[in-house]
């Protein structure tokens, strides 16, 4: 067998599955040999360790300069600006790279697209390794029982996302989904995969998240790393993107009934957004001041106060028709001003711009760092929203609006439990799902599993030139759809067809 190298304090950078060369790429210090890495769980979690570091980590290839590519933090942000709800006003950042005018996903040899896919593969790569070796490790069973649930848990979230980027949506009604997604890398020796369908992809995610729910974690160092309540949580989501809505009630309703993750306080509503002591926080990054990255982390393009170039002078914006259905008695209504002055949006220098329906939803940690801040990968709210939603479309409504209400009455002290029925409910949630989830991610996939279109034409104060005038797409038009990068198919004789 070849001598792999890897980091042990750090992530193996693993390239993208189907490369011609699969190997751990590393320094020439701090090595040792595969074999010896997985000698004990104390080492194999040392991967583990670098596998979540790496999801907070800017990185920079020959092939893509990633400046605005936080890790996975970077992704969520550009998928954001690929809706209608989080914008700016100019052409700048997530116009140049290529998501708000959806130019990387439909160019193969875009340096963003490849950092999606590269992303997720490094992730699902390294977990792989752990997956393969930890059996044979010594350590007590309870250590290697956290370590594989968490490998699972990251092997299911990043195909989660791999599966709805490069695969057409997933469809209930069509069972099973036999479109083409992406290649099913299961094990460290899997090289030049074929494609395989949408359905394969799912059918895996939901085994690797019931073998990481059936071991049962629910201790974990620290909310960087995955418990059963995340595994659970991300159970729940992948089950709604699905229409698999009876499962999706299940693991929603049993984070929530769990308890440990309870809704955070108003007061703690507008701290920021940055702490992983919030008590929703489920599952986030959490970087040191050494670990984070001035200018290229996820703080440092959101942040209202980040002392960066970028947010100087490009602050984010709420869609403001959004923002004119939120009550007026809901703590969310402060988390964007519509009218910003020095006197009701202070900023940390005159060289800050200001513009109207700008976002304070997120803020940095500490004042000493311009742009550090903890960053969310799964809130409880999120299951709150999804309970509700599930029970709307499966046809529950009384049940649907007690969850729907359960949330919002955290966040709106005079909140009446609506009484809403069929399409009226389900549009109230989803209204709330935007005005909450803003800004983590969520509105791209939502319009894509729900196969609706993009209208930022709808949106009285969406600025077209950030987005190249890219202002519609009709659903379920191939602009929903990335393209394979073209790296991968170079690399890849047995990949199979393009995406149209």
């Amino acid at each position: 067998m070849k001598k792999i190298l890897l980091y042990t304090g750090l992530l193996a950078t693993v390239l993208a599955t189907g490369c011609k060369k699969e190997y751990l790429q590393t320094k020439p210090t701090d090595q040792v040999a595969l074999e010896e890495v997985f000698t004990s769980t104390t080492n194999a979690n040392a991967v583990l360790n670098g596998i979540y570091a790496y999801m907070f980590t800017r990185t920079t290839t020959t092939t893509s300069n990633a400046q605005g590519k936080p890790g996975v933090a970077g992704i969520l942000l550009g998928i954001d600006f690929m809706g209608e709800d989080v914008h700016q006003a100019n052409a700048t950042w997530f116009t140049s790279t290529g998501e708000g005018n959806y130019v990387s996903p439909r160019t193969d040899t875009h340096a963003s697209n490849l950092y999606y896919y590269r992303t997720f593969y490094r992730m699902i790569n390294n977990a792989n390794y752990i997956l393969d070796n930890i059996d044979a490790a010594t350590g007590t069973d309870a250590e290697k029982n956290r370590i594989k649930a968490e490998a699972y848990t990251i092997r299911a979230y990043a195909y989660s996302y791999l599966v709805q980027f490069y695969g057409t949506r997933y469809d209930a009604s069509a069972k099973p989904n036999n479109q083409l997604a992406v290649p099913l890398v299961l094990t460290s020796a899997d090289i030049a995969k074929p494609r395989v369908s949408v359905e394969q992809v799912y059918t895996q995610i939901i085994s690797d998240l019931d073998k990481a729910i059936a071991l049962n974690v629910t201790t974990k160092t620290n909310k960087t790393h995955a418990d059963v309540w995340v595994a659970k949580g991300l159970r729940a989501r992948v089950a709604l993107t699905m229409q698999d809505y009876p499962n999706a009630i299940k693991y929603a309703k049993d984070v929530i009934d769990g308890g440990k993750y309870p809704l955070m306080s108003q007061t703690d509503y507008q701290s920021g957004f940055n702490n992983n002591g919030l008590s929703e926080f489920m599952w986030c990054a959490m970087p040191t001041t050494e670990q984070g990255d001035t200018f290229g982390s996820y703080y440092a393009q959101i942040a209202y106060n980040a002392n960066t170039t970028y947010m100087r002078g490009t602050p984010k914006m709420i869609n403001s028709a959004l923002y004119d259905q939120i009550s007026a008695t809901d703590v969310r209504k402060k988390m964007w001003e519509p009218s910003p002055t020095a006197a009701n949006f202070p900023l940390p220098t005159t060289s800050f711009t200001r513009r109207a329906y700008m976002s304070r939803k997120f803020s940095v940690k500490t004042v000493g760092d311009p742009s550090l801040g903890d960053v969310p990968w799964m809130r409880s709210a999120e299951m709150h929203l999804i309970l509700a939603e599930a029970y709307a479309r499966n046809g529950q409504d009384v049940l649907a609006q007690a969850a729907l209400f359960a949330l919002v009455s955290k966040r709106d002290l005079s909140a009446i439990q609506s009484i809403k029925i069929g399409t009226a409910l389900i549009d109230e949630i989803m209204i709330n799902r935007r005005v909450e989830l803003w800004g983590e991610g969520f509105r791209y996939l939502d319009l894509k599993r729900l196969n609706l279109p993009l209208n930022r034409n709808a949106v009285p104060n969406y600025v077209a030139t950030s987005v190249s005038n890219v202002m519609a797409i009709p659903a379920g038009d191939v602009r929903f759809l990335f393209l394979i990068p073209r790296d991968e198919i170079n690399a890849n004789p047995n990949i199979g067809p393009q995406n149209p």
